[in-house]
């Protein structure tokens, strides 16, 4: 999810599809704030700005606004809508709560009442969940992500997620109850080591990935060279970067 893609036409491979959103920022109210596990929480936010937004696919992302120390000005980040209640006009967002950021900190003392403003998403990235099977890989950065797309896949649907988290406190279920769960690594050597064990079947298949951008490079490399992993089959994304604040971008877009 970079600054620069086009929404404009489909790419090649998968039957993926990118649609553009109109540009808007929103002002929102949190509703309610609910602890997940020990290093993540959920805060639901809601108001009648929420009437016509639109996420349509697992990995939107948008940008929130928060009130800086001063009171005067805005920090942005980015994160994914993780659940949209479009009749309840409520937006579900979760939050990593470890580190000294100005979200995770804001996210900390969250409160109901509590107003922020979000801009976006301008575009969805669209892959069909009928394909033959999907690969869900990356850190707590994407377990949103991939915590939305296991539940909006068919709970037949042939999916694997690996998810990095060193601390056993922050596991849970996710998806469907009866489907396959997440395999939990510690690391990135772990998390190599999960996708290289993997034996991906035949058949239209969709990786998706992302996290810390150097981890993600090496990733994809191994994906496409090691695992057999067609570019078009495949959608790598840096939510952040090692020693960089507000790092979000491709590492070769599906398509591109």
């Amino acid at each position: 999810m970079s600054s620069t893609p086009l929404f404009d036409t489909a790419p090649a491979g998968p039957r993926v599809q990118r649609v553009r959103h109109e540009l808007k920022r929103r002002r929102v109210q949190v509703q309610r704030v609910e602890r997940l596990s020990l290093h993540m929480c959920s805060i639901t936010f809601g108001g009648e700005a929420l009437a016509d937004f639109v996420s349509l696919s697992f990995d939107d992302h948008i940008k929130l606004f928060l009130p800086a120390n001063d009171d005067s000005a805005w920090v942005a980040r980015d994160y994914t809508p993780r659940r949209f209640d479009a009749a309840a006009r409520e937006l579900c967002i979760e939050f990593a709560l470890h580190g000294d950021g100005p979200a995770a900190n804001w996210a900390r003392q969250a409160r109901p009442g509590q107003t922020v403003e979000i801009g976006g998403p301008r575009g969805s990235f669209i892959v069909p969940p009928d394909l033959s099977w999907h690969l869900l890989v990356g850190d707590s950065s994407a377990l949103p992500a991939i915590a939305r797309r296991l539940e909006e896949l068919p709970a037949s649907a042939t999916a694997w997620a690996i998810v990095q988290m060193p601390d056993a406190a922050d596991h849970r279920v996710l998806g469907h109850a009866g489907q396959r769960q997440p395999l939990w690594v510690g690391d990135d050597a772990q998390c190599l080591d999960a996708v290289r064990a993997l034996t991906l079947p035949a058949g239209e298949g969709f990786v998706w990935c992302a996290g810390e951008a150097t981890a993600m490079q090496v990733l994809r490399r191994v994906l496409l060279e090691e695992k057999g992993v067609d570019r078009h089959a495949l959608r790598a994304s840096a939510y952040w970067k090692r020693g960089t604040q507000a790092h979000h971008g491709q590492l070769g877009d599906a398509g591109e």
